[in-house]
């Protein structure tokens, strides 16, 4: 423990001490020729929990430059501590908030939660990502104008997307996800956010991180929205969590309309306790006639839905519309094709905003309980046609363009299907196969291998690039597989060599990607001739700087 008075490093006065945790002391400290204050975190080595911070680390964190952020400034080694100095924020930490105030409001929980996310995202657009991996109500301040501040980057680390895993297991036990201390694989945006939840659980209800329940058996006050956004957030599977903060930012913007969606399916399941019995009773009189009008009455609607939403004048009515006519019949995909096509891919992107919703839609419930997806998954050819589509949708279109995991999903379900044939099932197949693996690079499994066969990797890339694929199914699909070959070798060429794929093999794959970009494009549109010289040029580049990285991984291999 550091004295009142102690100089660290000949610039930083030790003042006093202002918190205290686990692993660490947390010190105010000022430097007096620059009469500013800092806050010193001292991790004492000799605990055996305790983690410090490389110098690799400490360079990255450097860069983080937001106001929500309590940078981290420098990093001093001492014989039996490491000390980290930081920006030092003037207010309350959250677990004081709640212990001096009590439990916040749902408005103040969702204002926290839209403030933190922002921080968050931020992090995880850095190049390389930012994963927090420690958030809890003692690392988070609230200065005197409500703003939230980071004040604790001792357990964050970059995001290796190709690693085997963390190097260190961090996090604070009833907060931390449960990814976070296993031994295979390793955290990402998704960790980070099943803390956030966790911690506004304990904001709203005061109750234990360890004891997590549904909100409203706590406090029924609550909204079921804000309920809903808090168990989708702390799924024990990172899959069924909210795929980034942007998604949980727009959800809790937006709690209202989970809540209107919560209230619509208890009306529907209300609606269909006492329908059976008053159906009883009409089918005495005459069934058969009143269900062939009902029939023709629900199809007369769902057209006249359909039809209203193409005539819509505003985008919200038009998607209104469409959401009725799927209410109304779940398992017909009209609906939901034009709903992805004009509704939402009216301008070529599907938004976060628009992912989310999109999903809210298939995991509506009908009055029985059964959710639309599951009502449509029935209609084999309809719904093939719709994973179809939203696979192109999501490899192509989605703005969260390193995400191709939902991509795979679907074209996985759409070539399963049978229903497919031709040019699209060839690119359903192609793109789920490529798409898959970024379900796998840099996980391991129990034994500490690689999920990742990279000589067979090789050899799928090999595969699916093969023949004119502008021929065999569209220039924008041979595009596509010809960057993915490309920024495969640009990313991974080492493993592909060490997994025994042969340098003189992927300079010829190279070499015949080049044939295809010259021969196989002419009288195709990519947007004019000028757009596809340029996305020509620039694959050129690439297959350029893939060949000179392969001569120096080879130059390499031979000292």
């Amino acid at each position: 423990m550091l004295e009142n008075g102690f100089l660290v490093d000949g610039k930083y006065k030790i003042l006093d001490v202002i918190g205290r945790g686990g692993m660490s002391i947390v010190y105010l400290a000022i430097n007096e020729k620059a009469n500013r204050s800092w806050a010193v975190k001292e991790l004492i080595r000799t605990d055996p929990r305790a983690a410090g911070i490389s110098k690799k680390e400490t360079d990255l964190l450097k860069k983080l430059h937001h106001p929500g952020i309590a940078g981290i400034v420098d990093v001093i080694e001492q014989k039996e501590s490491q000390l980290i100095v930081m920006d030092y924020v003037e207010g309350h930490s959250l677990d004081q908030v709640l212990e001096e105030q009590g439990v916040c409001s749902e408005r103040e929980v969702l204002d926290i939660g839209i403030q933190l996310c922002e921080v968050l995202e931020y992090l995880h657009t850095r190049k390389p990502p930012v994963i927090y991996r420690d958030l809890k109500p003692s690392n988070v301040m609230k200065k005197p104008d409500g703003k939230l501040v980071l004040i604790d980057f001792g357990a964050a680390r970059e995001y290796r997307r190709y690693s085997d895993g963390d190097t260190v297991l961090l996090g604070t036990r009833g907060y931390a996800a449960p990814e976070q201390y296993e031994s295979q694989g390793q955290t990402d945006a998704r960790t980070d956010i099943y803390s956030l939840g966790v911690m506004l659980f304990e904001l709203v209800t005061g109750e234990s991180p360890h004891r997590l329940c549904p909100v409203r058996k706590i406090r029924p006050e609550l909204s079921a929205g804000l309920e809903s956004i808090l168990e989708i957030c702390t799924q024990t599977d990172p899959a069924e969590r909210f795929s980034s903060c942007a998604e949980l930012k727009y959800a809790l913007e937006h709690s209202w309309e989970m809540d209107e969606r919560y209230q619509k399916r208890q009306k529907r399941k209300l609606a269909g306790f006492f329908t059976p019995v008053a159906a009883s009773i009409c089918l005495g009189i005459g069934g058969i006639v009143f269900s062939g009008l009902e029939t023709q009455a629900s199809r007369n609607t769902y057209e006249a839905y359909l039809t209203a939403a193409g005539n819509a004048a505003v985008k919200e009515e038009e998607l209104g519309n469409y959401e009725k006519a799927i209410c109304l019949r779940p398992g017909e995909k009209d609906a939901y094709l034009q709903l992805l096509k004009h509704g939402f891919l009216d301008d070529e992107l599907l938004t976060v905003e628009e992912s989310m919703r999109l999903r809210g839609i298939l995991t509506e419930q009908t009055a029985s309980g059964e959710s639309f997806e599951s009502v449509f998954s029935k209609n084999k050819e309809g719904y093939a046609a719709f994973c179809y589509e939203a696979g192109v949708t999501y490899y192509y279109k989605y703005e969260e363009t390193e995400n191709k995991k939902q991509a795979q999903s679907y074209f996985r379900l759409a070539a399963q299907s049978g229903c497919l044939t031709g040019a699209h099932l060839v690119r359903a197949e192609k793109l789920s196969l490529i798409a898959g693996y970024y379900t796998r690079i840099g996980l391991v499994d129990a034994a500490g291998d690689d999920l990742v066969d990279y000589k067979q990797y090789w050899e799928d890339l090999v595969e699916v690039s093969a023949g004119n694929i502008v021929m065999t199914d569209n220039e924008r699909t041979a595009v596509v597989v010809y960057e993915e070959l490309i920024g495969q070798v640009l990313f991974h060429g080492e493993s592909f060599l060490e997994a025994g794929a042969r340098a003189d093999m992927i300079r010829e794959q190279l070499a015949q990607v080049r044939t295809h970009l010259q021969q196989d494009f002419t009288g195709k549109d990519l947007g004019g001739a000028d757009a596809f010289s340029e996305i020509k040029d620039r694959l050129i580049q690439q297959m350029e700087e893939a060949e000179y990285l392969l001569a120096a991984l080879e130059e390499r291999q031979g000292e």
